[in-house]
């Protein structure tokens, strides 16, 4: 663990508002972030700024859908009293940290991120030919640098964007964390230790410089963590200085990888917007029954007395999601014999899906009846993030020189 998220147990995601959650936002990673809000200091945003990147030329449903996300996250579960939920755009410093990062960041290392070049392939119809598209793996660092996040919630296929985010992290430190009199301000930290902490700092710092003890620099991280008398800036320098390097301005986050199941369409391929195959969060249950019964399934099952196989059909995906054992053991005998037919392989996932969709759908009614209530959980929200984000471009632009009096 690096040193400079000893201790640190804040989380950072966010979504893009492109309409109403369905079922692959979901399982990919809102249920995920409705358990780590219980574990972790978790802040979620929805990312309207993020979402200008490929839209920017048609903005028309773009309130709708930043209001529909936030009450399809507190239908399904977001709870604002164990995590903190704001929006992008309201909290500026997300703008000017991305913009002061980029002085720094060499434009070569954000054509080198997998997502850029496939992404163009894939959204042709799209004018992407902006700094804005080059530019959002570094807007998505900013996110998360801002609030020192120590992880990040991601699965295997958005991991590059956190590596770049550490890139741009060590390249800030290194040009900008040797600050002036560092040697000077150490010393007055270390005396803010108290006499005997202080000792037991020099000599733990001294067995890590000369000897490497790994041990040594871990026991000088509690110890330095279990110190109420440092400030955050003071704790920051002498962990810099335990290293032999200088003030840790920006936190490298670390991935926080998370299972990211399967979630087919209707159609069987991914379930997604752009597809036309989902199955909304909050959509009503005889719409959702009906595209159960025309979802594809096993196409060796032509007839009903054809055995099939459910490893080839996108319901067992489903199955897989919502059924208890004894269904799914039950979907495997009776679709591999055909002593089921694929209508009752869908009947039996109906009954679970339809439970947990009715039920988001209730709790998202009542938030639609009180968007005053919605709008001051995000004006709460807002305000809380707020607060950390100043505090970091504090840092930022003292560590840049930027703090004029």
């Amino acid at each position: 663990m690096s040193a400079n998220i000893s201790g640190n147990k804040r989380i950072l995601s966010g979504m893009r508002p492109t309409g109403q959650l369905h079922l692959g936002n979901y399982f990919g990673a809102l249920k995920n972030w409705i358990q780590l809000q219980y574990q972790y200091e978790c802040y979620f945003f929805v990312a309207d700024i993020h979402a200008l990147t490929t839209g920017y030329d048609d903005t028309t449903d773009l309130e709708s859908n930043v209001w529909s996300m936030v009450i399809d996250w507190l239908a399904a579960g977001l709870n604002p009293a164990a995590s903190t939920m704001f929006i992008q755009s309201r909290v500026p410093e997300h703008s000017e940290l991305h913009l002061l990062l980029s002085m720094v960041t060499p434009l070569g290392w954000l054509e080198r991120v997998p997502t850029y070049k496939d992404q163009q392939e894939q959204l042709k119809h799209k004018d992407l030919a902006t700094y804005g598209f080059l530019g959002y793996p570094l807007l998505q660092s900013a996110d998360i640098l801002l609030y020192k996040a120590a992880r990040v919630p991601v699965g295997e296929d958005q991991v590059a964007h956190v590596e770049i985010t550490r890139e741009v992290a060590r390249r800030f430190n290194h040009v900008f964390g040797h600050e002036r009199d560092f040697e000077a301000k150490v010393e007055k930290a270390i005396k803010s230790l108290g006499s005997r902490n202080g000792t037991r700092y020099k000599e733990l710092r001294r067995l890590y410089q000369e000897q490497g003890d790994e041990a040594a620099i871990e026991q000088a991280r509690t110890l330095l963590d279990g110190n109420v008398r440092l400030t955050v800036a003071d704790r920051e320098r002498l962990i810099g200085y335990l290293e032999g390097t200088g003030r840790s301005i920006l936190v490298e986050p670390e991935v926080l990888l998370t299972a990211t199941p399967k979630v087919p369409g209707l159609d069987g391929r991914k379930m997604s917007k752009s597809y036309g195959n989902t199955i909304g969060l909050r959509e009503d249950p005889d719409v959702v029954a009906k595209k159960l019964k025309t979802m594809q399934t096993d196409p060796a099952r032509v007839r009903r007395t054809d055995p099939g196989n459910p490893d080839k059909c996108p319901v067992w995906d489903l199955h897989k999601l919502y059924s208890d054992a004894q269904t799914q053991a039950w979907v495997q005998a009776g679709c591999r014999s055909a002593s089921i037919g694929c209508l009752d392989c869908k009947q039996r996932l109906a009954e679970p899906m339809l439970a947990e969709i009715g039920a988001m759908r209730e709790r998202g009614r009542e938030f639609e009846e009180n968007r005053d209530l919605v709008r001051g959980i995000i004006a709460e929200g807002c305000e809380k993030a707020r607060e950390v984000a100043r505090q970091t471009l504090e840092d930022v632009h003292q560590a840049m020189g930027m703090n004029y009096r």
